[in-house]
């Protein structure tokens, strides 16, 4: 779909002018032919007048959370008012209704059928239901990388003090030499005892994009169950999680797909549901029913609601031209950095190995204090991470970043590194 015809479907009117801090604007269009035609030129400074983009600074840190474009956040103000103005009567008739149906619109996007996919309010929730509710006994093993978010690493910490759960610990090389290093990684730690292994479908701390699939055909020839963190994937890459062979799967709407906060999905394959403790009670009684795992009391509805404002976004966009150019994004600064002296990027090189997310950090410099310099001196806000075997900056474009913007991030970055 066209952009401007969604737009009009939507009802919404044009946009803002982009904001390019540091005079970069009149330099953009040149530096974009090189890579678009004239028409992709075009269509992504559209996406980019979508935006109402705050002034201070370069935002190259949307791995934490997306903003959503104008035209979802006006959808959601609308939800928020319907909702407040309908109160009980819309609680009471059309909530689960609506639910349902953006739970099987997802459902479509990820290659699933109806009822395997519920909504969430995100992929910790998700995946923590899963690691929480397992039916753990004392001296079951559990597998997980030194790589993977801190809260899934708390909760596993939690079921072993609680049940007696082993917790083993691989650490995954920033740069790889193949699938089967990787794969071979995870495979070591197995063991009669080892119930459920835990991978990142994409690291959030470097951006690679493991061999999921490879890995879960491995485990389950074993008899190993495998949770996938999709943290930052539904939005962000192609994703069939079927495909992928997995038992469960937990992802964040307000990440790449630029939902407004507080919305996730959790995947639990056929069959699987039964295995799991409710975290909140149900009036559900099948086991087997996936809703049965999905109850959450009275909550904000009118962010349930938003998911389809944003997925429709996504769709006008589309999945693939969306992926090629976060891609090409974070290709345009990672690949000119790999090559200046002082400098470490800790994403993999192979295009197929990562998307729009990044790391690099300066050898003889502290992550914070690069974070630092990058904001007071250059105006560019990124994270600072240094944990497991990364030391550097996290960095994450979204679809209205510019290349202008990255020229930026990269002479900022060559100035550093030659202190």
């Amino acid at each position: 779909m066209e952009k401007r015809k969604f737009l009009k479907q939507l009802g919404q009117a044009a946009a803002l002018s982009p904001f390019l801090p540091y005079a970069l604007r009149a330099d953009t269009n040149r530096r974009r032919q090189n890579c678009y035609s004239e028409n992709e030129v075009e269509f992504w400074e559209q996406i980019r007048a979508d935006y109402d983009l705050k002034q201070d600074y370069i935002n190259l840190e949307n791995g934490y959370y997306c903003i959503s474009p104008r035209p979802v956040m006006e959808k959601f103000m609308e939800h928020v008012r319907k909702i407040n103005f309908e109160g009980a009567y819309y609680m009471r008739t059309a909530q689960q209704e609506n639910k349902q149906r953006i739970a099987e619109n997802l459902a479509a996007l990820l290659g699933c059928r109806n009822g395997e996919v519920v909504i969430t309010r995100n992929t910790t929730e998700s995946l923590d239901l899963v690691i929480g509710g397992y039916p753990w006994e004392s001296g079951d093993e559990a597998i997980m990388a030194e790589q993977d978010y801190g809260a899934m690493l708390n909760h596993f910490r939690m079921v072993s003090e609680r049940y007696g759960v082993v917790n083993k610990v691989v650490s995954i090389p920033n740069h790889p030499q193949s699938d089967d290093e990787i794969v071979a990684l995870y495979e070591a730690m197995i063991t009669p005892r080892t119930r459920l292994m835990m991978v990142c479908h994409m690291i959030n701390i470097t951006g690679q994009i493991l061999p999921v699939k490879k890995i879960c055909e491995m485990a389950h020839r074993h008899g190993v169950e495998v949770m996938v963190d999709g943290a930052h994937c539904v939005g962000h890459i192609a994703v069939n999680i079927p495909e992928l062979n997995c038992d469960y799967y937990g992802s964040s709407l307000h990440k790449w797909l630029s939902a407004p906060l507080g919305c996730g999905i959790l995947y639990v394959a056929p069959g699987k549901a039964a295995n799991l403790w409710p975290l909140l009670a149900s009036d559900e009684s099948n086991p087997e029913t996936l809703s049965r795992l999905n109850h959450t009391g009275t909550h904000p509805v009118h962010t349930d609601l938003a998911i389809s404002s944003a997925l429709g976004y996504h769709n006008m966009i589309g999945t693939p031209r969306k992926e090629d150019r976060l891609r090409f994004l974070q290709r345009y600064w990672s690949d000119p950095l790999r090559k200046v002296e002082g400098i470490e990027v800790n994403t993999p090189a192979e295009p197929h190995r990562s998307c729009g997310i990044g790391n690099v950090g300066i050898t003889k410099m502290e992550p914070e204090l690069l974070a630092e310099k990058l904001l007071n001196e250059f105006g560019i806000y990124t994270v600072a991470i240094d944990v497991a075997n990364v030391r550097g900056c996290r960095i994450t474009p979204n679809v209205f970043t510019t290349t202008a913007e990255l020229d930026h991030f990269i002479m900022a970055m060559k100035s550093l590194a030659q202190r």
